[in-house]
């Protein structure tokens, strides 16, 4: 006879938590949103943490390279996602790993063969005042100088003039070498008043630019995450199929941790391909993997070695799973049960092995809920689809602007991988939808807004870390009339905007 489980399976949506005693000391500003990434030992510190609960979804329309470092400035990490070629999603990752902060790749280059009038039509198709002078016109050909609007005069010179002729030559800059430190490029800049200072090799190649105007950007960062060498730290997505090819050409590449990309996490595959990583590579590399949401689900990965596990089945905004197959779990009831089972694992082994909230997050106090019910850290797609640093268009759809956002289940993403259960090579259904979402802004403001309520929640709550947190919350159910009176109402909105 099947196994009926009578708990009602519930979301977010249905819980509030309720408030506890702040003292003088609590307040925004002393909350640390630091949290584990990867398994550890009771007693030690986690190889890898967070500085913030936030990690961008697998995703072709949500993680590639440029999410990947605007994330990691704010604390955060992104899996680079896996539905690409092997190729081209290590070369996604090598760029991140090779991005410094502050040091800008010239896209405003000319060779000195030029003439004023294609630097003048570069300049209006860059919109940067400054262009580098390389023997081939490329960011990084032998730098020979530089132009600025103070090196030429449109009204006093023919637009054939060539660029060698009025240049800022080599002889007469002051650059950087390629270990200098963006501290030490500051500095540099300011002793010698530049507005640039280009960054070059042994062999006078142009390797980067430091500006002087991003100087106050750069010191907003110190939330970054980074590892010993001061790179920026990048996750990537991988699958049971390919794996063996995949992950030693990512590791090549310099990612930080891998990720199993798959609906469903209860599987023989995920642990055969946990094995792989640990014969190969011990404990070296780490991996997390999921999804699951349950109990016997997280016992499974974790003994075969997962460094992470992920929960949820059918709950992103985009997933259809749950319609299709008729498989899955209210978010909520999945995360506190893993949550139970967590602690249980970590009691008897003293293996601690963090958790993934992945789906189900809506507003931004289901961050805070989430944590709370003892999620570690969370996996947000439709979140982050929303800003700028997503790879996707921003469209106008009747008068409003909007981002393209789609799951990997769908016939758009093709990605069958994440599907797979050792069939055919091709997704027989859709378990995801081809979508827009409203375009929010930058990441930068719209995670400073996410976890400053976040951080205000929890000093309203009385606590300053994410373990005080999971461990002394009092969270209750709300009933449905109760989600109606904690909204505006019995009154006429004057602005229906102010009600999101």
């Amino acid at each position: 006879m099947a196994v009926y489980l009578n708990e009602v399976s519930r979301t977010f949506g249905e819980y509030l938590l309720i408030p506890g005693y702040s003292s003088v000391e609590c307040i925004p500003a002393n909350v640390s949103l630091q949290t584990p990434l990867v398994k550890f030992k009771k007693g030690n510190q986690p190889p890898i943490s967070l500085k913030i609960p936030m990690t961008s979804a697998i995703m072709q329309s949500v993680s590639d390279d440029t999410m990947a470092i605007s994330l990691a400035k704010e604390g955060g990490l992104s899996f680079i996602y896996g539905s690409q070629s092997i190729e081209s999603q290590a070369q996604m990752v090598a760029r991140v790993k090779s991005y410094r902060a502050g040091f800008v790749v010239s896209d405003s280059n000319i060779s000195p063969e030029g003439t004023l009038d294609e630097m003048l039509m570069l300049k209006k198709k860059t919109n940067h005042s400054t262009v580098a002078v390389t023997i081939d016109g490329t960011s990084r050909g032998k730098l020979l100088g530089i132009v600025t609007s103070r090196d030429y005069r449109v009204s006093r010179m023919n637009l054939d003039t060539k660029v060698k002729d009025f240049m800022t030559p080599f002889e007469e800059l002051i650059c950087g070498n390629k270990d200098t430190t963006l501290k030490e490029a500051n500095n540099i800049i300011w002793e010698h008043k530049l507005n640039c200072l280009p960054i070059i090799d042994d062999e006078q190649r142009l390797i980067s630019m430091v500006f002087r105007k991003d100087y106050n950007t750069n010191k907003k960062n110190e939330n970054e995450l980074i590892d010993e060498s001061k790179r920026y730290m990048v996750g990537a997505g991988i699958n049971t199929r390919d794996y063996a090819e995949r992950i030693p050409a990512l590791l090549q590449a310099g990612v930080d941790v891998l990720c199993i990309d798959s609906s469903e996490g209860f599987t023989e595959w995920q642990k055969i391909v946990i094995e792989y990583v640990r014969k190969n590579y011990g404990d070296a590399v780490k991996i997390g993997a999921g999804n699951i949401v349950d109990k016997e689900g997280f016992r499974f990965l974790a003994e075969a070695g997962a460094d992470f596990v992920k929960v949820g089945i059918g709950g992103g905004a985009i997933c259809i799973t749950r319609k299709q197959k008729g498989i899955g779990r209210g978010q909520a009831t999945a995360l506190i049960e893993v949550a139970m089972a967590r602690d249980e694992y970590f009691n008897e082994t003293g293996i601690y092995v963090p958790i993934c909230s992945d789906g189900g997050t809506v507003h931004d106090y289901h961050i805070t809920l989430a944590l709370a019910m003892g999620a570690d850290f969370l996996m947000l797609g439709r979140y982050f689809a929303r800003f700028d640093e997503s790879p996707t268009k921003k469209v106008n759809i009747n008068g409003n602007y909007m981002k393209e956002y789609w799951g990997e289940g769908s016939t758009r993403a093709k990605n069958w991988q994440r599907y797979d259960l050792g069939g055919d090579e091709k997704l027989s259904f859709e378990e995801g939808v081809d979508s827009f979402v409203p375009y929010a802004g930058s990441l930068e403001d719209n995670v400073g807004l996410s976890l400053s309520i976040v951080r205000s929640t929890m000093c309203n709550c009385g606590y300053l870390t994410i373990s005080e947190l999971q461990k002394n919350a009092k969270i209750t159910l709300v009933s449905s009339t109760s989600i109606v009176e904690g909204s505006a109402h019995d009154v006429l909105l004057k602005d229906s905007r102010q009600i999101l």
